[in-house]
């Protein structure tokens, strides 16, 4: 039970690997500390490989323990469950560098399980997850290629730091993380308020400078106790079996498959010469097959990618007969439901969403709990990829990984677009009904959002489009794709997507599936998407060229800011206060710890009578002021009248009239308005009223 460690420092953060304590039995196990905050990793393999081996089967999962910053889950069980969106987010994070990195021909089984067991906020967890789990893989069996790490980058102050804290984050206009080896980029995450293209690649080179630091010391980790790698069950494709494939699926059968522009067509062609592959080389009723069934999928899918690689790089043209650069044709159509406060059909080529935005007070906001804190969303987008949308028959129910990792990501780039909530109070939800699907729906999905936000009147600070990237890299040579397709994703070596506008980025998430992706070749496809992502913007502003006034069926939310040493007067004893204006009025009411009082309701009246109620209650009573108020008790001396809610002032029967008064009771009623002027208010906090300062004498 010797323990091993290994420390690094990336930015002003120490790092620890550690390993030969915990989980022996595993293939590889690794606690990283970070401070106080502690991830647990383990990396495991089947015995066996699998049969069907045309795919990587990894599993990844990351899981939060609430113990670890001496919480509980809230909830009847007390127990971790179902995951939150973050750590599906952490999960696909991690998963997304690491696939790629496995040696070619291993096909046995392989899981990650990541676990926070001590939390501090000394910086976020995620890219120490991607670093733990690449360390247990590294000092592993399992044949990883190379170690690589992650880091998260920061721009605060103007400056970019590594690894910040989550304090730090906080004040911070970049949110990236960026996982990579000692030699390439692999990963990129980032969310930023309109930066530049030259930013965004700074921020990159920034990042991976750090991760060359953690990748060095893992390689020479793994020098020191890593176990030899397992490769006795590698499994190739026999070139007898990649011979017998070409001699029927000629280059002439795929050059003619492949170039045919309609989505279904050109998968019923490509099908068509899969399926006379199989009959010749696996015939039904065989006694012996000559060539595995795995074999002869994974060699024509290769075969599949080569042709149309070659296409590419050879001739510049792509399977729909676009040019490299080209844009597919955008149809943009709204208020097509018309009960929906903003709706937009969002169709680019065969890629189509159903946008719709949807306004509410504060019972409509969305609610999270983390590690750092629990609170509300006031915005958020939830993406929805039924299997109709590529004309097939699947499951249906609760959002799966990548549902939630793109509607998160199409959230994120609208973002730093929406309005600052004090002049738009409202909760707004976003909806992305992906209808039809072939490549970059996420993207659609942000153009599609944001034409919704304007068509329900929200006043956004600048629209924002989006785009997809693709790349196909042979040696040195190399092609950059725009609004790629569904085959062009699978088959490629980039998926790059890009938001915002013409002037900055507000999002960018690029995975590479093989290493050599350089800056200069980064900083080419930045340039090429700012091209595209104009290009899509002018026809979403040919389409809706600004914010529409609210819609007539939208809630009105309005604004007061109050004092928030009077904040328990407009809530009262237990609630009582804020119960009753409710019920008086039909409103909503959200108050925040600062003061300010967001007020909802579909019918103005009710909403003007909730404002006049607040106004009243958190008001000052000013000398020399005249108010009109009820009259609430009348005594020999005089009326008690309530000027404010809840507060009264005396009129002494001398200061009714100018004329001598003998009972008040044959002059006025109690509950009767009558308008007075302030005199006084003495020491005790008695207020002293007058009618006759607001009579002439006779």
């Amino acid at each position: 039970m010797e323990r091993k460690t290994r420390t690094v420092k990336v930015g002003s953060k120490e790092i620890t690997f550690e390993t030969g304590k915990v989980a022996r039995q595993a293939n590889g196990a690794v606690v990283v500390r970070c401070g106080e905050t502690v991830i647990f990793c383990s990396a495991c393999a089947s015995k066996e490989p699998i049969e069907s081996r045309d795919f990587m089967p990894l599993r990844v999962d990351y899981q939060e323990k609430f113990s670890s910053a001496g919480k509980t889950v809230g909830g009847f069980f007390k127990r971790e469950g179902r995951p939150t969106e973050k750590e599906v987010l952490t999960c696909r994070l991690i998963d997304r560098p690491i696939r790629p990195m496995f040696v070619d021909g291993y096909y046995h089984e392989v899981q990650i399980l990541s676990y926070v067991w001590s939390y501090d906020a000394c910086m976020a967890t995620q890219p120490l997850a991607i670093s733990a789990a690449s360390a247990a893989l590294t000092i592993s069996d399992i044949p990883l290629v190379k170690p690589l790490g992650a880091v998260q980058v920061g721009r605060i102050d103007g400056q970019f730091v590594v690894n910040p804290s989550v304090e730090e984050m906080e004040k911070s206009t970049l949110d990236l993380t960026i996982a990579g080896t000692e030699d390439a980029v692999l990963m990129i995450e980032g969310y930023c308020d309109f930066l530049t293209e030259d930013e965004v690649i700074q921020a990159i080179e920034t990042g991976h400078a750090g991760i060359k630091i953690i990748c060095h010391a893992l390689t020479e980790w793994q020098k020191e106790l890593g176990k030899p790698k397992k490769t006795d069950t590698l499994a190739f494709v026999p070139e007898s079996t990649r011979n017998a494939i070409a001699a029927v699926a000629t280059p002439a059968k795929l050059d003619v498959a492949l170039r045919i522009a309609n989505k279904d067509e050109r998968e019923a062609a490509v099908d068509a010469i899969k399926k006379e592959v199989k009959e010749t080389l696996l015939p039904e009723g065989a006694e012996k097959l000559e060539h595995n069934p795995a074999d002869v999928s994974k060699g024509f899918k290769d075969a599949q990618s080569a042709h149309l690689r070659k296409i590419v790089l050879e001739e510049g043209v792509r399977c729909d007969g676009r040019g490299t650069a080209d844009i597919r044709f955008i149809d943009i159509e709204q208020g097509l439901l018309p009960r929906t406060h903003g709706n937009v059909l969002f169709t680019r080529g065969e890629t189509q969403t159903m946008a719709v935005c949807t306004l509410g007070g504060s019972n409509m906001a969305q609610r999270y709990e983390t590690l750092d804190l629990d609170g509300l969303r006031n915005f958020y987008l939830q993406y929805t990829f039924p299997p109709f949308s590529v004309g097939e028959v699947g499951r249906t129910g609760s959002p799966g990984r990548r549902e939630i990792g793109h509607g998160k990501l199409a959230e994120r780039a609208l973002q730093a677009a929406l309005p600052d909530p004090e002049l738009f109070p409202y909760i707004i939800r976003i909806e992305s009904n992906i209808t039809e699907s072939n490549g970059s729906s996420s993207m659609a999905s942000v153009c599609g959002g944001c034409i919704a936000m304007m068509e329900a009147g929200v006043p956004i600070k600048r629209p924002v489009s989006g785009i997809a990237m693709g790349l196909v890299l042979e040696g040195d040579k190399h092609v950059i794709l725009s609004d790629i397709l569904g085959v062009e994703d699978a088959l490629g070596d980039m998926d790059f997507k890009i938001c915002g506008d013409e002037n900055g980025v507000t999002a960018f998430q690029m995975d590479i599936k093989v290493e050599g992706i350089t800056s200069d070749i980064i900083r080419a496809a930045l340039a090429q998407a700012k091209d595209g992502r104009v290009h899509i913007l002018n026809k979403m502003l040919e389409a809706c060229p600004q914010t529409k006034d609210l819609p007539a069926h939208a809630p009105r939310i309005e604004t007061i800011r109050i004092h928030p040493s009077k904040i328990g007067e407009v809530i009262g004893p237990g609630g009582k206060q804020i119960r009753a204006i409710i019920e008086q009025t039909g409103v909503e009411i959200d108050i925040n710890d600062d003061g300010l009082i967001n007020i909802a309701s579909a019918n103005a009246e009710g909403l003007n009578k909730a404002k006049a109620i607040i106004k009243g209650l958190t008001a000052e009573i000013e000398v020399g002021t005249e108010y009109e108020g009820k009259i609430t008790s009348i005594v020999p001396f005089g009326l008690f009248i309530e000027i404010l809610p809840g507060k009264e002032g005396l009129c002494h029967i001398s200061e009714y009239c100018h004329e001598r008064v003998a009972d008040l009771k044959d002059l006025v009623n109690e509950g009767d308005m009558i308008k007075v002027k302030v005199l006084d208010i003495n020491e005790r906090g008695q207020v002293r009223l007058s009618r006759k300062a607001l009579l002439q004498k006779a």
